[in-house]
């Protein structure tokens, strides 16, 4: 199991920022979390890793429906430029969608996605995430 110290949370619904807090919070998770409310705001971010103005963290949960950059935009740059970051961050993607396309193409990036999870994501989920790392 991988030390997990950061993650990122890229999704544009606020209220599940809260509950994903609050189940940290009941599950004794301590973790740096930065959220996001559109993929862009967070390659922007991660373009200031190379800088050192910032880290990468170690994880990412990744929404596919949001405005300006959804989940797959997202990939779409971050598989363009993660060879050249400090290190790679293991990403899952969880969304309200459980359409079989959004599933397989989350599985054609296979070296970027570990897994795909369904919201609202639950205790069960949280610790195949944490311990698979």
């Amino acid at each position: 199991m991988r030390n997990i110290n950061s993650m990122y949370v890229i999704d544009d619904d606020r209220i599940y920022h809260f509950l994903l807090k609050n189940l940290f919070k009941q599950n004794g998770i301590t973790i740096n979390a930065t959220f996001f409310n559109n993929g862009q705001e967070a390659i922007e971010a991660i373009k200031l890793t190379k800088t050192g103005e910032t880290e990468m963290p170690d994880l990412i949960l990744l929404d596919v429906n949001m405005p300006i950059m959804n989940g797959w935009q997202f990939l779409e740059e971050y598989s363009k430029i993660k060879d050249n970051l400090t290190k790679t961050s293991t990403v899952y993607m969880i969304s309200s969608s459980n359409d079989e396309v959004d599933i397989n193409k989350a599985k054609s990036y296979g070296d970027i996605v570990k897994d795909y999870f369904l919201k609202p994501i639950c205790k069960e989920d949280l610790d195949k995430i944490f311990t698979s790392n």
